[in-house]
């Protein structure tokens, strides 16, 4: 006797049974957030690293350039300039390295802190001992006071990610 289900027109054929692959532990039919995937940490480790890049630069070329064009008009200044910039190229290796797990970038950001604190009181209470801005003067008021928020949002991130455990940050390696 033939199969019925071959001889009707409006038939599916049948398809192979898949075996069903197990639900990784913990795992639930409740939507997930983005923060909870890590992919909106990811974005704004991302943003924060470009942001710490692009000063990098910034700091780099200003510190270059007064060192070049007048060193011995503000050396301390020109050198602040310069640590600055060390600072923030090291900052930016760290979170491309360890991202928001890395021990040396929250060390780094907070010798960063306290430098933009430093020169920043120093020169609103002495400006005469910064005859020429620095990248940190007056808490980065050349710059928009981003200098001074830049390590407080970057600090805010990193402790955030640490108390979060290992699985806060796929890029912790």
């Amino acid at each position: 006797m033939t199969d019925p289900r071959t001889h009707r027109s409006d038939a599916v054929p049948s398809v192979p049974s898949v075996p069903s692959v197990p639900e990784p532990t913990g795992a639930s039919d409740a939507p997930v957030s983005p923060g909870a995937t890590g992919a909106s940490s990811r974005g704004f480790e991302a943003v924060l690293i470009v942001v710490y890049g692009l000063f990098s630069l910034a700091a780099t070329a200003r510190s270059s350039v007064q060192m070049l064009r007048d060193f011995s008009f503000a050396p301390v200044a020109y050198l602040l300039s310069l640590v600055a910039a060390l600072t923030y190229i090291a900052v930016t290796i760290a979170l491309v390295r360890g991202g928001r797990r890395s021990t040396t970038a929250l060390v780094l950001c907070l010798v960063e802190l306290a430098g933009v604190l430093a020169v920043g009181t120093l020169s609103v209470l002495d400006p005469a001992l910064f005859p020429d801005a620095t990248v940190w003067s007056v808490y980065g008021q050349g710059y928009g006071y981003v200098p001074l928020l830049l390590p407080v949002v970057a600090l805010f991130f990193l402790v955030r990610g640490r108390r979060k455990g290992p699985e806060a940050s796929v890029s912790a390696r």
